[in-house]
């Protein structure tokens, strides 16, 4: 594997990761607003995109904290797609929950393999210096306050 392969996976599974949460934002409006809502005219349950929304800016930052929770968040929509696929509603409802089940598959497999190959390109250095970092702080907290001057006090 050459240095450029982790590049472009990294790449391509954070423009997936990216473009899948952004079709999962355009799903559930369509869905609640347009194709198939609850009341007609649109209904509040458009709201449930909400969440979605916030985790955009950390996916197109990079931060891999924000994959790692995105992966986490993202069963909720995937109950929701198959129990609404399941419950035998109209077919326009029924598309777009499988639509949604789809994305959700796609969001959480490109986080997970993106964690999976930037922690894999870190490389075991930067695991060492992970846990030098936290038994370096662990070691602070253990280790007792320096004892008061007795005489700078007034």
């Amino acid at each position: 594997m050459t240095a450029s392969t982790p590049r472009s996976a990294i790449q391509t599974t954070r423009w997936l990761a990216v473009g899948s949460l952004i079709g999962l934002i355009a799903v559930g409006l369509a869905w609640e607003m347009v194709v198939a809502p609850l009341r007609p005219g649109g209904s509040w349950w458009a709201l449930k995109v909400l969440p979605l929304a916030l985790p955009l800016a950390g996916l197109l930052k990079n931060r891999m904290y924000t994959y790692r929770w995105v992966s986490l968040l993202v069963w909720l929509y995937f109950t929701e797609g198959v129990v609404r696929a399941t419950s035998g509603e109209a077919g326009a409802s029924t598309l777009m929950a499988v639509l949604q089940t789809a994305l959700c598959l796609v969001l959480f497999v490109a986080c997970a393999m993106h964690v999976r190959i930037r922690l894999k390109a870190a490389g075991k250095e930067a695991v060492a210096a992970d846990a030098a970092a936290a038994a370096a702080a662990a070691e602070a907290r253990v280790q007792p306050a320096a004892p008061r001057n007795p005489e700078a006090l007034p």
